[in-house]
């Protein structure tokens, strides 16, 4: 078996308790050095905190690791040529022998593979805007059709478009849930000025979902918990707005393309509105965790 389960991991899927999954994209290729493993310890920390185990999620040498150790972690946030893995890479970096960071739907397969089933991470991969030229469509949306998981999240990146992308979930037949909203999150916005069909206020309501899902026996989806950043700490509206109408005009001017969009997009948002989106981002990633890890529990009580 490729898969390496840590101790602590294992322990405690066998015990019963409380598990949460952690990407590792945000550790090597969302934030700048050092502030990356700072924040995946302060992740993980939170995890902790909130009575579960955190189980971070990376291919190091070829071998997909669900949780990792404090040198591990370092490796992913320092070592240079950490790939970026999405789902249809794990076969291509294991044979390799290569090391990457995993993706929601990396993380979301190595997670369910290894009997996990909550997923903490910020936003979403989804349906791109100008869909209709491009076909552009994050590799996210797929998976999670066809993966028994719960993922808590600030809904999706907002440099997407998000009422294709719910009516694509809803294809899919993907349950999508506002928690303690009627409103779909918009990732560095409370609201991405669209409804949601249910709203969910507990974790015990989560955990009841959940359960419904495996008895019904209905095919392996998973369950979006679509968790609002603060208004507190949410991106200014208006400056967000301005900003990715600037950053789709330059993304246009520049001919990017492809695999390449999102990360100049969300590099755009970071530069132009000094850093703001960033904080955003890492607001709504430790809510998320912190409601993962309840939701976590909730499911280990039965």
């Amino acid at each position: 078996m490729v898969l390496v389960v840590s101790e602590k991991v294992r322990e405690a899927l066998d015990a019963g308790r409380a598990v949460v999954a952690l990407e590792s994209t945000i550790i090597a290729h969302g934030l700048p050095r050092p502030r990356n493993l700072q924040v995946a310890l302060e992740l993980e920390d939170t995890v902790r905190r909130s009575g579960a185990v955190p189980a971070t999620i990376a291919v190091l040498d070829g071998r997909p690791h669900v949780g990792l150790d404090k040198e591990q972690l370092e490796r992913i946030a320092n070592e240079d040529g950490i790939r970026k893995l999405s789902h249809r890479d794990l076969p291509l970096a294991v044979a390799a022998g290569a090391s990457g960071a995993t993706t929601v739907s990396a993380t979301a397969q190595l997670a369910a593979l290894a009997g996990l089933r909550v997923f903490a991470t910020g936003g979403l991969g989804g349906v791109h805007r100008e869909w209709t030229a491009t076909q552009d469509e994050s590799a996210d949306l797929g998976l999670l059709a066809r993966t028994r998981i719960t993922v808590v999240c600030a809904g999706v990146k907002s440099i997407l478009d998000v009422p294709a992308t719910l009516q694509r979930l809803e294809t899919l037949g993907v349950a999508v849930a506002g928690y303690g909203t009627e409103r779909f999150p918009g990732f560095y916005l409370s609201d991405s000025g669209y409804p949601v069909d249910w709203t969910l206020q507990t974790p015990e309501q989560v955990a009841d979902v959940m359960r419904a899902q495996d008895a019904l026996d209905a095919a392996d989806t998973a369950l979006i918990v679509a968790n609002p950043v603060p208004e507190t700490e949410q991106l200014d509206p208006a400056l967000h707005a301005r900003v990715l109408a600037d950053a789709l005009q330059a993304c246009d001017a520049e001919g990017i393309t492809g695999q390449a969009v999102t990360p100049f997009l969300l590099g755009y948002l970071v530069r132009h509105t000094d850093g703001a989106s960033l904080e955003a981002n890492l607001a709504a990633v430790r809510g998320n965790v912190r409601l993962a890890a309840r939701i976590a529990s909730a499911w280990a009580r039965g």
